[in-house]
């Protein structure tokens, strides 16, 4: 049974009930991060012609950087008018987190003053009816499980905006080459946080959801940490908490999917470092329509850039993430990619579920 669509305000947005999101047997989720909305955007064409069961946008949605509402609400209204954009809405249902930009500054955090104005803007287009509860929750964190027993997939959806302390800078070496990387330092201050309490309990209940799929969403990287741009690795005590929830918790079959960085790749931690039985592996899909050119502003090529869990190439151009879960096995088997503008598989790693336990 697919979910009906329906008109809310300006947006098309998907909208459930329970009866039908258990019923769909979920296989094919795209993702995707880093949108100019002022730009051409004519990757959608590629996205639509995967016939996603489900979009997920997790992060730089659109580049606001303002604390006027007014001209971040005008930002919005540019992605909805894109015409790819809207041919997705009309084909699948969009679940979706921020990061930085669409939050409303680069790099910010708990300190951004607009954010619950932000947040409502954010619900707005994204047609969180207005009676919803994730309405009065701070942060707009939230879950979807889809499919039957046995065929269940889990998508969580982080917030590592709304609650996140400052981030620490660090002091660059006096020699080229010495210690600091980049603009970021660890910050080990036992009450820094990513999500915030209540944010860390929700997702506590999330994962003792029963699920045999579970695609956790960070808007930005959360094995990756030598790069010193952000990262789960400037807050280790709490990327190192996020890793004993998903041991604690029980966790089996979770895959970690994330953007931010204007680059794609992905990254294996092996079971013993993290310690949550079997191997952990992440997905990084970046940018929609903005790609680096492998190089950074200040022309530092990322292909320089360490990455002690990357497995594989790195991958520069304009890019979208895709999960195929081929429920048909024996060993149900999931194919992690990052196709290019054209739809082409540039990036895969294939996993059987059973080794995800």
């Amino acid at each position: 049974m697919r979910a009906l669509w329906l008109l809310c305000g300006i947006v098309l947005s998907w909208q459930w009930s329970q009866a039908a999101m258990a019923q769909e047997i979920m296989s094919r989720i795209a993702f995707g991060s880093c949108a100019k909305q002022d730009k051409p955007q004519p990757i959608w064409d590629a996205i639509v012609e995967t016939k996603p069961q489900v979009f997920l946008f997790i992060g730089d949605n659109i580049y606001g950087d303002t604390q006027d509402m007014e001209l971040l609400k005008q930002k919005w209204d540019l992605l909805g008018a894109q015409p790819g954009y809207q041919k997705l809405r009309q084909i699948c249902p969009i679940l979706a987190t921020w990061d930085d930009h669409d939050y409303g500054a680069n790099d910010a955090g708990a300190d951004y003053p607009k954010r619950r104005e932000s947040q409502q803007l954010f619900q707005d287009f994204f047609g969180i009816p207005k009676d919803s509860p994730r309405r009065q929750q701070e942060g707009v964190y939230h879950a979807e499980t889809f499919g039957p027993p046995g065929k269940r997939v889990q998508v969580i959806l982080m917030d590592t905006r709304y609650c996140r302390s400052k981030l620490k800078v660090g002091i660059k070496p006096s020699e080229p080459g010495e210690g600091y990387r980049g603009k970021y330092v660890p910050n080990d201050d036992p009450d820094a946080t990513v999500l915030g309490e209540v944010q860390w309990k929700w997702l506590e209940q999330q994962l003792k959801q029963p699920a045999d799929v579970r695609v956790l969403c960070s808007s930005y990287q959360m094995l990756a940490d030598e790069h010193g741009s952000e990262a789960w690795g400037n807050f280790p005590l709490e990327r190192k908490r996020l890793l004993n929830l998903i041991r604690d918790t029980k966790a089996k079959g979770l895959v970690v999917i994330s953007g931010d960085r204007h680059l794609s790749e992905m990254m294996r931690l092996a079971p013993d470092a993290a310690g949550i039985g079997y191997p952990l592996y992440e997905v990084t899909s970046s940018s929609l329509n903005a790609p680096s050119g492998n190089m950074t502003k200040a022309g530092t090529r990322f292909a320089n850039e360490i990455n002690s869990y990357r497995v594989g190439l790195t991958y520069f151009e304009t890019n979208f993430g895709f999960i195929d879960i081929d429920w048909s096995q024996p060993s149900p088997v999931i194919r992690m990619q990052v196709r290019d503008e054209l739809g082409g598989v540039v990036l895969q790693q294939r996993v059987k579920l059973s080794d995800l336990q």
